[in-house]
C-alpha cells in the first residue's frame, strides 16, 4: 500500500513540475502548467474548505465563514507546509499564487457587491448617530491603544523594521487593531440571518468606514516608505469623491437596470452584462487609487436597485462567488501566514498582550459608544462581537507591512494569531450575548431566509 502511495506521489509530482526541480522559474511554466496547477488548487481548496467548513458547523458552531479561513491557513505552510512541505509545495509553487491572487481579489470584490445590494438604507439612514458613533469609537480606541504600547514593543527586537519612526509604528498598530474584517463580517451576518436587520445594517455600516480609515492610515505610512505623499492624497482624496458621488447620484443613474428587469419579470444577459462591467470598473477605480478592490464592489452594490433586480442578480451569481471564487481569497492570503514563529515565553506574553489590548478596544469601545447611542445592552454587546472579527482583512494588511519592510516575521505572527482568535471567537461570543435570546423572541424570523448563504 506504500508502495503505490509513494508512485502514485511521484507521478503527481511530475505531472506538477514536468520540468525538474533544477529549472529556471522564468521558462519552467507555461500556460499549459499554470492552467494544470489551476485546477488542482481549485479542486483541493474547494475540499479543504467544504471538509472543515463542515467540522467547524458540527462540532463547533462555527459558520461556514470560519471554516473556509482556517482551511486557508490548513493549505499554507503553518499546517500541510509544515507536516507535507513536498506536497504542498507541488500544489501551490510560488509561481503560480500570482494567478491565484487575481481569482482571490475577483471573489471577495464580488462577494463584498452582493453585501452591498442586501444594505438596507432606510436602517442606516434610522441609525446614523449609532453608526456614526459605533465607528469613531472603533477607530479612537485602538490608536490610543495603539500609541500606549507601541512604545513597549520597539524596544522588542524584531518586531518593527530598524530605523522606523514611533509615530509610523503606532499608525500601523493602530490601523491593525482598528480593522474590522468586513469581509468576514458580512458573511457572519448573512449566515446568521442579519443581513437586512438593523443590527446588520449598522454593524456592517460602521466596519465599513473603520476599515476605509484603516485603509487611510496605511496609505499615509506607506507614503513615508517611498511610494511618496501622492500616494495618501490620491487614495483619500479619491475614495472621498468617489463615495460621495455614487451616494449622491449612483442610485438614480443605475434606476434604468432596475425597471428594464422589472418590465421583463427577470434579469437578461444583456442587463447581467452591463452590470458585471459596472462592477469590475468600480473594483478597477478603489483599487488603483489604493485602497482595495472590495469597497468598490460593496459600494456600487449599496446604490443598485432593489427589489426583483437584487433577487435575479443573487440568484445567478452568489452562488458561484461563495462556492468558488470566495474560498481562493481565505487559501491565498492563508498561503502567506506561518504561526509557528512565536516560539519563546516572553513572545506569547507579548502576543497575549496584543490580543487583550485588540479586544478591549475593539469589542468594549464599540459596546460603550452603541450603549451611549441608545442601543440596549444585548444589541450593543452583539454590535461589539460583530466588529470585534478581524479576519483575513488583517492578513492583507499586515502582509503589506511585511512586504513594505514595516513590521518583521515575528509581529506579523503575533498578528495573524491576534486575527484567528478574534475571529474565532466572534459567532460563539455573538451567539451567547445576542443570537440565542434573539432566536428565543423570534427577532430572527423576519430575515428572509434567501439572504443566508451556504
Amino acid at each position: 500500500m506504500l508502495d503505490l502511495l509513494e508512485n502514485a506521489w511521484f507521478a503527481l509530482t511530475d505531472v506538477l513540475n514536468p520540468h525538474g526541480p533544477a529549472v529556471n522559474a522564468a521558462t519552467s511554466y507555461s500556460p499549459a502548467d499554470y492552467s494544470v496547477h489551476f485546477f488542482l488548487q481549485l479542486a483541493v481548496i474547494i475540499l479543504a474548505c467544504r471538509i472543515v467548513g463542515w467540522l467547524g458547523q458540527k462540532l463547533f458552531r462555527q459558520p461556514q465563514v470560519v471554516g473556509e479561513m482556517i482551511a486557508g491557513v490548513v493549505l499554507g505552510p503553518s499546517l500541510l507546509g509544515l507536516f507535507f512541505p513536498d506536497l504542498q509545495l507541488a500544489i501551490f509553487p510560488k509561481e503560480t499564487r500570482n494567478v491565484l491572487y487575481v481569482g482571490a481579489q475577483l471573489g471577495v470584490g464580488l462577494y463584498m457587491f452582493m453585501v452591498g445590494l442586501t444594505l438596507r438604507l432606510d436602517h442606516f439612514q434610522s441609525k446614523a448617530k449609532s453608526a456614526a458613533t459605533v465607528s469613531a469609537a472603533g477607530i479612537a480606541a485602538p490608536f490610543l491603544l495603539a500609541a500606549l504600547i507601541t512604545p513597549f514593543l520597539l524596544t522588542v527586537p524584531g518586531l518593527f523594521t530598524d530605523g522606523i519612526s514611533q509615530a509610523n509604528a503606532t499608525l500601523f498598530m493602530g490601523a491593525c487593531i482598528a480593522l474590522t474584517a468586513f469581509p468576514m463580517l458580512a458573511r457572519i451576518i448573512n449566515e446568521n440571518g442579519l443581513a437586512n436587520s438593523s443590527l446588520g445594517t449598522l454593524s456592517l455600516t460602521a466596519g465599513a468606514f473603520d476599515d476605509a480609515a484603516s485603509w487611510c492610515v496605511l496609505a499615509l505610512v506607506l507614503a513615508t516608505f517611498g511610494s511618496g505623499p501622492g500616494v495618501a492624497v490620491i487614495a483619500i482624496g479619491g475614495a472621498v469623491l468617489y463615495a460621495g458621488f455614487m451616494l449622491i447620484f449612483g442610485r438614480k443613474l443605475l434606476a434604468p437596470l432596475g425597471r428594464a428587469v422589472e418590465a421583463r419579470g427577470e434579469m437578461s444577459t444583456q442587463v447581467l452584462a452591463i452590470t458585471m462591467l459596472l462592477f469590475c470598473l468600480s473594483a478597477f477605480l478603489m483599487d488603483a487609487i489604493g485602497i482595495h478592490a472590495i469597497f468598490g464592489g460593496f459600494l456600487i452594490g449599496v446604490c443598485m436597485p432593489r427589489g426583483l433586480f437584487v433577487e435575479e442578480l443573487k440568484r445567478k451569481v452568489e452562488p458561484l462567488a461563495v462556492v468558488l471564487l470566495l474560498p481562493m481569497f481565505f487559501t491565498y492570503s492563508g498561503l502567506n501566514t506561518r504561526i509557528d514563529m512565536v516560539n519563546s515565553i516572553p513572545l506569547l506574553l507579548v502576543a497575549a498582550g496584543i490580543l487583550v489590548a485588540s479586544v478591549l478596544a475593539k469589542f468594549g469601545a464599540c459596546w460603550a459608544a452603541a450603549r451611549l447611542s441608545g442601543e440596549d445592552n444585548r444589541t450593543a454587546l452583539g454590535i461589539g462581537a460583530l466588529m470585534n472579527s478581524r479576519g483575513l482583512m488583517e492578513l492583507i494588511i499586515i502582509n503589506i507591512g511585511l512586504q513594505k519592510g514595516i513590521i518583521g516575521p515575528t509581529l506579523f505572527s503575533m498578528l495573524v494569531l491576534m486575527a484567528i482568535i478574534t475571529t474565532v471567537m466572534a459567532t460563539p461570543l455573538f451567539e451567547a450575548v445576542y443570537g440565542r435570546k434573539a432566536r428565543e423572541t423570534g427577532e430572527l424570523d423576519q430575515i428572509d431566509p434567501r439572504l443566508a448563504t451556504v
